[in-house]
């Protein structure tokens, strides 16, 4: 069940409780449109979340890059089975190199060649020529890896968070946090 008088006013702290309860990885979905409005969705790794919003890291030459450089609007979804979900809608932008490079800094070698090594969302001839890759740019970094210039984060700022948990009947409970005037005011959605 899910009340009014049970939901924090931030809904930032509102969804760290929820993830929190869940005790899953920070698996979400991400959907983006292109130019012309085709969609497309996938899952990736919440990395962040502050009162600026969630935060997520990727190839910028990737189709969800280049999505959101290009029309920069995302929807997001956690689902925790067997009970809740959260969506959240909003604007997207590129993090601070500041930002990327920290994160960056906390990766694990293997995956700090595979970001230098593959150029994500395009064609390859075979999985042969990717490990050639990982093995070059090894040489190449026999040390400390650089953050590559093709490579960092987003946020999703939220114009609304909707929290949903399940209820008998279909009758399920869904809460959105919406802006307006500068703060988030709550309202209960019909299911």
């Amino acid at each position: 069940m899910l009340s009014e008088v049970d939901l924090d006013p931030d809904p930032f702290r509102q969804f760290a409780r929820w993830h929190t309860e869940a005790g899953s990885p920070p698996e979400m979905a991400l959907c983006t449109a292109s130019p012309a409005g085709e969609p497309a969705a996938r899952m990736v790794l919440l990395k962040g979340v502050d009162d600026g919003g969630f935060v997520f890291f990727t190839n910028y030459g990737s189709a969800k890059a280049r999505n959101l450089d290009a029309n920069p609007r995302a929807a997001l979804l956690f689902h925790w089975p067997p009970h809740r979900q959260v969506r959240v809608r909003g604007g997207a932008s590129r993090v601070s190199a500041g930002e990327s490079d920290a994160y960056w800094a906390t990766r694990p070698r293997g995956s700090q060649l595979g970001a230098w090594a593959s150029r994500q969302s395009q064609v390859i001839a075979s999985r042969a020529e990717l490990e050639r890759r990982v093995v070059e740019v090894a040489a190449t970094y026999p040390g400390d890896i650089p953050r590559p210039p093709h490579w960092g984060g987003f946020r999703v700022v939220p114009a609304e968070i909707e929290f949903w948990h399940h209820r008998d009947d279909r009758l399920h409970d869904r809460m959105r946090y919406r802006r307006a005037d500068g703060r988030w005011v709550i309202e209960r959605l019909s299911p």
